[in-house]
């Protein structure tokens, strides 16, 4: 059954339902705290709270994932988003990079562009949550990459294209102060449901407009052979966090094929210089007051990881 987690500056908590939650009576103070004796959080679930229940709106909502932890991502990992960046999915090998756990932030917190970057872009992805330590060398199988897992978080893997594609550049580009807004909930799933991670719909909203709308069927390397992969050279502990891609529909997309080959004729800071004015007229990257809302969820709604909403703010 799953278990919504919530966490304030103060306290964790756990929805009773989609309207209220109630305070876990634990001392834990970081998210692996919390996963390494989650007994307080099946107490608060089975009706015994520390508190009285309070309405989730009312509670000022942070990252439930703490830093410092491991933030561990994958690239190009939709067959859409591929086709975008103007690749063949079918030659997509599994690749990763680091952002810094510096980058996370609520999820109702603001996405602060800093000065020097021009080009802000989006990109929701499922964010998987270590609950049980992937040690180097470890095996990993289809049938027990589940138990390293303790629930799934909406993450947005904001970016600086302007920093990243010169540069080719991700760790700069994707790890500035408020780059990867977590949350509202850490959803704890047991095996059986984390089964059913294909049919998570992502759906990103910039203004109330769809930009990014995919289930989990898009997904080129599943999180199974993300693990085993990670395990040959990555150790992950309890409370790190694993991003898994985005779909297609991010405001970054590869130029038309001609256009791509003569700007490869060019020498790179002119190339750079065309492809960014080009990308001057593009109105999808974010812009000062734009409002994103990104949620994760089954059709049925069984799984649901709420609702992310943020705005950004140019500094």
């Amino acid at each position: 059954m799953t278990v919504t987690v919530l966490r304030t500056s103060d306290a964790w908590w756990v929805a009773l339902d989609g309207h209220r939650a109630v305070p876990v009576d634990t001392s834990a103070i970081t998210t692996a705290d919390l996963l390494t004796d989650p007994a307080p959080l099946h107490a608060a679930r089975s009706g015994e709270p520390a508190g009285r229940p309070r309405e989730i709106r009312t509670l000022p909502l942070v990252s439930p994932v703490t830093a410092p932890c491991r933030v561990v991502a994958q690239m190009t990992n939709f067959v859409s988003h591929v086709r975008d960046s103007g690749m063949d999915p079918g030659r997509v090998p599994l690749t990763f990079f680091r952002k810094t756990s510096g980058s996370l932030s609520g999820p109702f917190d603001d996405i602060v562009k800093p000065a020097h970057v021009r080009f802000l872009d989006y990109e929701i992805e499922l964010g998987l949550v270590v609950g049980r330590p992937l040690e180097v060398g470890a095996t990993v199988t289809a049938a027990d990459w589940k138990d390293h897992i303790a629930g799934l978080v909406i993450t947005n893997d904001v970016s600086a294209r302007d920093v990243q594609l010169p540069k080719t550049q991700f760790y700069e580009a994707k790890s500035y102060p408020t780059f990867t807004p977590v949350g509202p909930a850490l959803v704890l799933l047991d095996a059986g449901e984390l089964d059913r991670l294909a049919e998570l719909r992502l759906v990103l909203k910039v203004n109330g407009e769809i930009r990014q709308d995919s289930d989990l069927t898009d997904m080129i390397h599943p999180p199974s052979r993300a693990l085993r992969e990670l395990s040959r050279f990555q150790r992950l502990e309890t409370g790190d966090l694993l991003l898994t891609g985005t779909p297609g529909g991010t405001a970054l997309k590869a130029p038309p094929k001609p256009v791509e080959f003569i700007g490869a004729l060019l020498p790179p800071a002119m190339k750079w210089k065309a492809f960014f004015t080009s990308q001057a007229r593009n109105p999808k990257y974010l812009r000062d007051g734009d409002v994103l809302e990104l949620s994760i969820r089954t059709a049925d709604g069984t799984i649901d990881l709420g609702t992310q909403r943020t705005t950004v703010r140019y500094a």
